[in-house]
């Protein structure tokens, strides 16, 4: 059974800094692209960022580059979302999910795999 479960979130004041982890379980974590994608409240899914196999290549959404890193340990199992210099528009349940179409990354929809995801609030 595939599982992927998020944790780090929190809230933290406009400015600063969060990473957030996911372990994952179920299946072979070195062989798929994985991706983080966020949902605010009353909208729809937002992909923002994306990595390889083998964690040397990245891709962002506009949105987030240049100040958030993903990054993975594939010893552990484990995807990463470091995120600095937030905003209030990065609140949101952000969720890590397997790719299982690389050509298909940065739809959100064509997802399988979630997670149940941690929350972000970013408020002074």
């Amino acid at each position: 059974e595939v599982q992927l479960v998020e944790s780090g979130g929190g809230m933290v004041q406009p400015g600063g800094s969060l990473k957030l982890s996911c372990i994952a379980s179920g299946f072979l974590f070195s062989n798929y692209y994985m991706s983080w994608i966020r949902q605010a409240p009353g909208k729809g899914p937002e992909w923002i960022a994306v990595i390889g196999r083998g964690g040397y290549s990245t891709d962002y959404a506009d949105s987030v580059k240049g100040r958030f890193t993903i990054s993975r340990d594939n010893t552990k199992s484990t995807l990463y979302l470091q995120m600095n210099s937030l905003k209030p528009e990065d609140t949101a349940q952000y969720h890590c999910a397997r790719v299982d179409d690389p050509r298909l990354y940065s739809s959100p929809l064509d997802y399988q795999y979630w997670g149940q995801g941690t929350q972000v609030t970013v408020s002074s």
